[in-house]
């Protein structure tokens, strides 16, 4: 026990929170290198975007890691004995928990819009295999994120604080921390409804936190919006055999 207290006490509680989604981590995995440590999921993503440097630091990353990343076992041994805070109802939840937690937390979804931390296609299955929510449903949100868009390509948004228009994501993040900081408000954030996984149904309490909390990058960056995830990461996995090591 000693020993692990010792080993504790050399961690933050942001040591557990991965810099691609913000987000407790997921599968922790570490580079060699700078010894940062992501969600496996997060760091495979930006390893196909990126190539061969660090999410955090642009440090090299070797053949072998973006294949086949080291996982932080150490962390995640840590992450099993310790508790932190939950961020919005202050509960005390087991770090490999805090996850599994936040989709049954009614203040947390109330102030982040969405249960899901990384974009996840929320695709449930029913007893014949088939999806209980609609292919159309995906595609036209898919669609709406394509043909939204400013000359330079980007998806525009309307501010949903002041009906003001045209707005890229980052135009609508400054816009929203110049004019709308303290202006707590019930909304739905446009730009978690134009993508695939959007919830229009879904309502964010603290409308600029969620955007400083969630949109800090453009998903399309990330992710390819017409596949969904399971697509994705079978691409990924197969793409990482390529990689010769």
């Amino acid at each position: 026990m000693a020993e692990d207290l010792s080993a504790a006490t050399s961690y933050t509680e942001d040591d557990f929170y991965c810099p691609v989604c913000q987000e407790v981590l997921k599968t922790p995995v570490r580079t060699a290198a700078c010894q940062h440590v992501f969600c496996r999921k997060c760091f495979l993503t930006a390893m196909r975007e990126s190539g061969a440097h660090c999410p955090l630091c642009r440090g090299n990353v070797t053949r072998r890691e973006r294949a086949c990343p080291e996982r932080a076992l150490d962390l995640e041994n840590i992450m099993r004995k310790f508790s932190g805070s939950c961020r919005c109802c202050a509960k005390q939840i087991k770090f490999y928990r805090m996850r599994h937690h936040y989709k049954s937390c009614k203040k947390y979804q109330d102030e982040y819009g969405v249960s899901s931390i990384i974009p996840n296609f929320q695709i449930s299955q029913d007893s014949v295999g088939n999806s209980n929510r609609s292919e159309t449903s995906t595609s036209d949100n898919t669609e709406t994120y394509q043909e939204n868009t400013s000359s330079s390509g980007h998806p525009t948004f309307k501010c949903p604080l002041c009906q003001e228009s045209n707005f890229t994501r980052q135009r609508l993040l400054d816009h929203c921390n110049s004019n709308h900081l303290f202006q707590i408000v019930p909304v739905t954030c446009p730009i978690c409804v134009s993508l695939p996984w959007g919830d229009p149904s879904q309502i964010t309490r603290n409308f600029v936190n969620h955007l400083n909390q969630r949109h800090q990058f453009d998903y399309g960056e990330f992710v390819n919006l017409q596949l969904d995830e399971e697509t994705q990461y079978q691409t990924a996995v197969e793409e990482s055999f390529q990689v010769n090591i």
